[in-house]
């Protein structure tokens, strides 16, 4: 009988060298300001940008290193096996079935696949809807096309977790004459897994007044409360109304490959978006990209599940950590991601100055909320999909850095 290969990249406590690799999570505090002019680039401890600090899949790893040992990197596609790992994935992971390898779009990245519906489905002068505090590059996506950003703003609520504000979702979309919203499913950074009902009653809304529904569930694979629910399952109505762009570069950590897809049911819808590509001049994905996509969705899940595990092994030390050690500091449940969405606004201490002291000194670089919206503002995004002693290492010197 052949050895059945099984995975190797198992350990997530080990520290992966990632200083002067290029990394852009590491190496480009001096590009982005992080620093200032004589300071040390490393000085600084990267908890911003939503990569992970792990090796990926053993089986993505040989995947990618026998297409480099063949040496030649030509144009490329994919075949029904690439659907089928694709279509596997989603059908026992998600519940899921993408019927149709046609309404497979590979792309990029999900930004891409949020500036192409903007283009395909409105014109300039037209409002995007969108649900703030959200991932910034939703906003910086609809103003660099021309559009205007209309934000139907999340409640911040008495037991701590985010709402959505039905009443004015429909009264933001006919005032503004909205015809595209962006949902974020599940949502970076406040962390929701929206439930069923409140994705069907947004997307009767969206039906009512002819909205169309574009949802970005790259976050999908990391639930830890609750679980996720793909827009285009509600039902048969809303999956001919939505675009689904996911991709496995967050669940795999392969950011760095540049492989995504949009899932569009309805031909129209399809046609229109992939019209807006072709203008672009873009074709095919690049080589890397299918080989390590197609080794993640087929072989990908035993690292998967034990990267959960120790996702979740870290959540509960930093609730823990927050809550014992951090006077006036709130973690917002983490129901999904990990991005941790810690509210600054208990302690007694304006925006500004919790900026400076977990810049200057904490020493920690993290993702101030005020850029994911203005009712972020008071909070800080935090990755926490690193090794726990890198994890121990930033909260210890928040607590310094706040004591």
């Amino acid at each position: 009988m052949p050895k059945i290969n099984e995975e190797r990249n198992l350990d997530f406590d080990t520290v992966v060298e990632r200083r002067n690799t290029d990394s852009f999570k590491y190496d480009f505090a001096v590009e982005r300001r992080a620093v200032k002019p004589g300071e040390d680039p490393y000085s600084l401890l990267p908890l911003w940008i939503a990569d992970m600090d792990f090796k990926t899949s053993s089986f993505i790893q040989d995947a990618l290193i026998e297409v480099a040992e063949r040496g030649v990197f030509g144009y490329s596609d994919t075949k029904s096996d690439y659907f089928e790992a694709l279509q596997g994935f989603y059908r026992r992971r998600h519940n899921y079935d993408i019927k149709d390898p046609k309404w497979v779009t590979k792309i990029p990245g999900v930004m891409v696949g949020l500036g192409m519906a903007i283009k395909a489905f409105t014109k300039e002068g037209d409002s995007v809807l969108i649900q703030e505090p959200v991932y910034m590059h939703f906003a910086d996506v609809i103003r660099n096309n021309n559009r205007n950003v209309v934000s139907n703003d999340l409640v911040y609520g008495e037991d701590g977790r985010y709402h959505i504000d039905f009443e004015d979702f429909e009264k933001k979309i006919v005032e503004n004459s909205i015809k595209l919203f962006f949902l974020c499913s599940p949502h970076n950074p406040v962390c929701r897994v929206w439930t069923r009902d409140e994705l069907q009653r947004l997307g009767d809304i969206c039906l009512k007044h002819n909205v169309i529904v574009v949802s970005d569930e790259i976050h999908n694979d990391f639930i830890f409360e609750g679980s996720h629910t793909v827009f285009a399952t509600l039902s048969e109505e809303l999956a001919d109304n939505s675009i689904i762009v996911t991709a496995p570069t967050k669940t795999f950590n392969l950011a760095g490959v540049q492989i995504a897809h949009a899932i569009i049911k309805n031909q129209t819808l399809r046609r229109a978006f992939r019209k807006q590509i072709s203008a672009t001049g873009y074709g095919l994905v690049s080589l890397q990209g299918i080989v390590s996509a197609k080794a993640a969705y087929s072989k990908g899940d035993v690292w998967l599940d034990a990267l959960l595990k120790y996702l979740k092994g870290n959540i509960e030390f930093l609730d823990k950590f927050v809550r014992e050690n951090l006077k006036g500091v709130k973690l917002v449940p983490m129901e999904a991601t990990y991005l941790a969405w810690l509210d600054f606004n208990g302690t007694g201490l304006s925006p500004e100055e919790v900026q400076d002291r977990i810049r200057n000194k904490a020493r920690l670089w993290l993702n101030n909320g005020v850029f994911f919206g203005k009712s972020g503002e008071g909070f800080q995004r935090l990755n926490l999909a690193c090794p726990r002693s890198i994890l121990t290492e930033a909260l210890n010197r928040l607590k310094a850095a706040f004591d």
